[in-house]
């Protein structure tokens, strides 16, 4: 993350755009040391989407280990059912 004054921000802010929107960058403006501002991508920075890719792959392989343990002929809403009896 950059933090910038006002007075940088006016006089760099074609600069500070570019990385904004070409890297990802998240800008936090300052007045007098105290952030006023914030200035994010609108859309997900290219780490971001390579992040929730990560997140589905990891649910994906979840989802495969449940289902490998999973016994024939019980649903899901069934077993939710058994534990709530159990309790």
């Amino acid at each position: 993350m950059i933090t910038v004054g006002i007075r940088e921000l006016k006089q760099q802010t074609s600069k500070i755009l570019r990385q904004v929107r070409e890297k990802g960058e998240i800008v936090d403006i300052t007045y007098h040391g105290e952030t006023i501002a914030r200035l994010v991508p609108v859309r997900p920075s290219h780490q971001a989407k390579k992040e929730e890719a990560n997140i589905w792959a990891d649910l994906d392989q979840l989802t495969a280990e449940i289902t490998a343990r999973w016994p024939d002929g019980v649903n899901a809403v069934d077993a939710v059912r058994d534990v709530r009896r159990d309790l």
